[in-house]
């Protein structure tokens, strides 16, 4: 009796080109002023955590973007990934990312 052995590989997404692998954030339930939506009305939520960089983006310096960070990006040119259940993977060229959130700094005073 022999026994086959199965190794489990691992599927990643890399992006190519100018873009990059976003996973959007939860769309809200909830109004900032604490009223609680219908299941079927959410507040499209357009925001992220970046979770892959292309080898051309990251090379590139005119983008300050780096891994995990959370950036607003336009999803209109956004290409679904349909690798999760959830599918909130998004494959977004980086010219769609108008802004990332940074931590402030002290103010000066």
């Amino acid at each position: 009796m022999t026994r086959t052995s199965r190794t489990t590989r691992l599927e990643t997404v890399e992006p190519i080109g100018k873009r990059v692998l976003i996973r959007k954030d939860e769309d809200k339930k909830i109004t900032k002023v604490g009223i609680h939506l219908p299941d079927k009305i959410e507040i499209p939520t357009i925001t992220g955590r970046i979770v892959a960089i292309s080898a051309e983006v990251a090379r590139d310096d005119n983008y300050p973007i780096e891994q995990y960070d959370r950036v607003l990006f336009n999803p209109k040119h956004g290409v679904p990934v349909d690798f999760e259940g959830d599918n909130r993977l998004f494959v977004i060229p980086v010219e769609d990312i108008v802004a990332v959130f940074r931590a402030g700094g002290q103010a000066e005073g």
